[in-house]
């Protein structure tokens, strides 16, 4: 019988690239194409901005991990947030973010990148995240807002209208048009 190790933060702060600590496993994250990291840095900058405005949280670009304390997951990585807990140095954050953007890239789509998007986002709910943005840069929807009060009901953002991400980030709005810079 084969014992197999697993994973720790430590390994994860080791590996290359971006990846999540999963069931005890690194799971390594395809880098992504022009239009889903623009949007993503759009979503970073306006954040940012916001934060410098108002003073109140800090604006998270991608390649950051968040600890989870969830039975199968330990840390997750959004392409985009708005952090709100302790900061932690060189440590990735404890907690995870108040709000987190996943913007699909060209493999999340179908039937089993849909049911992988639902399953990650309910891990972000069940870690504390307040909202979550699902960005489909194809669709006609390009953003669906997402609650923790209620995770099975989605706002719907298209071009030409301006999103929001309350109450997680608040007074905090974002032009859809701008994530096709």
């Amino acid at each position: 019988m084969t014992t197999r190790l697993q994973a720790t933060l430590d390994d994860l702060a080791g590996a290359p690239g971006k990846a999540e600590l999963v069931d005890g496993e690194i799971i390594h994250m395809a880098p992504t194409g022009d239009a889903p990291g623009t949007a993503g840095d759009e979503i970073y900058f306006s954040l940012r901005k916001h934060v410098e405005k108002t003073g109140v949280g800090h604006a998270v670009a991608d390649n950051k991990a968040f600890q989870v304390a969830l039975p199968h997951r330990q840390t997750i990585s959004p392409d985009a947030a708005f952090y709100t807990g302790p900061r932690s140095a060189m440590d990735f954050y404890p907690v995870a973010p108040a709000f987190a953007a996943e913007v699909r890239s060209k493999g999340d789509y179908g039937p089993l990148a849909e049911q992988a998007m639902i399953a990650k986002r309910a891990d972000y709910f069940a870690a504390g995240t307040l909202v979550v943005w699902d960005v489909d840069l194809l669709g006609e929807i390009v953003v669906r807002k997402y609650w923790a009060s209620d995770p099975s009901r989605a706002s719907a953002f298209r071009r030409g209208e301006t999103a929001d991400a309350e109450p997680a980030v608040p007074g905090w709005k974002m032009s859809v048009d701008d994530l096709f810079r």
